[in-house]
């Protein structure tokens, strides 16, 4: 028999708390790792949280690719603003309309519904309002 081979001991005889196996019937049981589950587990569970801060970042990513394309377009508008004819003073907080003549771009007070009949542009550009720091906001845009 290979139990009564020299060297060869059927029982564990160190200490009880480096056992392999239980040492008494109230002892926790001792069960073998499966390996692969475990790290198949621990993967799904390490991708599920990896897909959610990637889809985060993405959402963070449009935003601020979002928030971009808002300051460029107030950038252009607000250059054709400081490009166009006006012969007034503009006010904070009021809101003035940009219209397009003959290639020239013409800074109003006068909205395109405000015209009636006697429409005076050949193009509406769009409506704004100019802030504090002298910055214009966007209230519409015809495209």
């Amino acid at each position: 028999m290979a139990a009564e081979k020299e060297g060869t001991e059927l029982y564990y005889t160190g200490e009880q708390s480096f056992s392999p196996v239980p040492m008494h019937v109230a002892s926790v049981p001792i069960k073998p790792i499966d390996k692969g589950k475990l790290q198949a587990t621990a993967f799904e569970a390490m991708r599920y949280h990896a897909d959610q801060q990637i889809g985060m970042l993405r959402k963070q990513a449009e935003l601020l690719m979002q928030q971009v394309r808002e300051i460029e377009e107030r950038v252009e508008v607000s250059r054709d603003i400081y490009e166009a004819e006006f012969r007034f003073k503009p006010e904070v907080g009021n809101i003035y309309h940009l219209y397009e003549n003959d290639g020239k771009k013409i800074l109003s007070l006068i909205g395109p519904h405000e015209w009636g009949r006697s429409v005076r542009f050949e193009k509406y550009l769009a409506s704004v309002r100019l802030l504090g720091d002298k910055t214009w906001e966007i209230i519409t845009r015809n495209a």
